[in-house]
């Protein structure tokens, strides 16, 4: 067994895009950083997303400021960390009127200021493929950015490995953390800091604590399909059935109406917590989701039911026969019912910081830095 370095300023435990953010700010403020995961490669949720960092749609206030600012620490990454961003913008489609509407509110808040109302007409002025028929708007916002994540995981970590000296010990668990102790399966490890950043493994590490905030798990179905032609032009796209899950949205007063249309015509979308999110990758393939179930031990099932319905909301947006499947998978993320994130106070030099909302590329980069900062102010 490979002898375990000395003592560092921060171990971070959990190499997921949370962790990575945290190894990061720390990097950045010139600390000497370790991460330890228990796998040897990335294989969560961070790598089973869709790799879309999401800012128009989040939670006005705290949740929207992180993603921008995450968003920003994104495009400084992707050139750093020759992590190549597949995308730029989002179009949300509005099929109703009742959408339409919400969109409208939504451009009034300070969070639409450089978002545009896009007539039916000129959607085309936004790539080919869409539905001309049936769509009463859309929303273009140029926020967003898209990545492929089972690709700029990797090259995060190996960027923060070559460019910072971060140090990465995998197929390694964490038993206990108490700085400046972490026993490990590896042998003990020392840290001034320590962060942990546990996804939505409750147990491993201090599970009284995590406990205390009666955290769930969210399962999620994922497609990629394969279509014949995909205009490179077109953003990421999504539709009204976002607008009831994304809080940016579903705050705005005429949310009301376009659920309640929503829970009559697409009941079963509704109960499923099916909405559209389609983006594009380097291939020419389309990453296609997602539907949300919550239990605390998730069962590995995913019925070919539930893909149905996130591939009948693909066909009301796009235009002719929908895509061959090429990849089918399923994520599981942390959910909780009254926050987005949380961060655990265990001591003054432990952390424990779980996203508990879904958005974890999108506002990671964001948290880490206040978490880091108050660590070392």
């Amino acid at each position: 067994m490979v002898p375990l370095p000395g003592r560092f300023d921060v171990a971070v435990v959990g190499a997921g895009i949370c962790g990575l953010a945290h190894a990061l700010a720390a990097a950045r403020l010139g600390k000497r950083v370790v991460v330890i995961d228990r796998d040897t490669q990335a294989n969560g949720a961070s790598i089973r997303n869709f790799g879309f960092i999401t800012v128009t749609g989040q939670q006005q206030g705290a949740c929207w400021q992180r993603a921008m600012r995450s968003r920003d620490v994104w495009v400084e990454m992707a050139e750093a960390a020759q992590i190549p961003i597949l995308q730029r913008g989002l179009l949300t489609v509005a099929r109703r009127p009742e959408a339409r509407t919400v969109l409208e509110q939504f451009l009034e808040t300070d969070m639409g200021a450089d978002c545009s109302l896009v007539e039916p007409a000129d959607l085309a002025d936004h790539g080919a493929g869409l539905r001309e028929a049936g769509i009463a708007g859309a929303l273009h916002s140029p926020h967003e950015v898209r990545v492929e994540s089972r690709e700029a995981i990797p090259r995060l970590a190996a960027y923060l490995g070559e460019r910072h000296g971060v140090v990465f010990l995998r197929d390694t668990v964490v038993h206990s953390a108490a700085p400046p102790r972490l026993e490990t399966s590896r042998g003990l490890i020392e840290a001034e800091t320590v962060v942990v950043c546990p996804g939505d493994d409750f147990r491993t590490l201090m599970p009284d604590r995590i406990a205390a905030y009666g955290l769930t798990r969210c399962k999620l179905h994922m497609m990629r399909l394969m279509p014949e032609k995909f205009d490179p032009a077109l953003p990421a796209v999504m539709s009204d059935l976002g607008l009831i899950r994304y809080l940016g949205y579903a705050e705005q007063p005429g949310a009301a109406a376009l659920r309640k249309r929503l829970d009559v015509e697409q009941r079963e979308h509704v109960r499923h917590g099916v909405h559209l999110i389609v983006v594009r990758s380097e291939d020419g393939s389309v990453v296609v989701g997602d539907s949300h179930h919550y239990a605390a031990t998730p069962d590995p099932f995913a019925p070919t039911g539930i893909d149905d319905l996130i591939l009948d909301e693909y066909a009301q947006v796009f235009a002719g026969a929908i895509p061959p499947v090429v990849e089918r998978w399923t994520g599981t993320y942390a959910s909780a019912p009254d926050r987005l994130m949380l961060v655990d106070r265990p001591s003054d030099a432990l952390r424990i910081v779980l996203i508990t909302s879904g958005t974890g590329a999108s506002t990671s980069f964001a948290i880490a830095e206040e978490v880091m900062a108050e660590l070392y102010g």
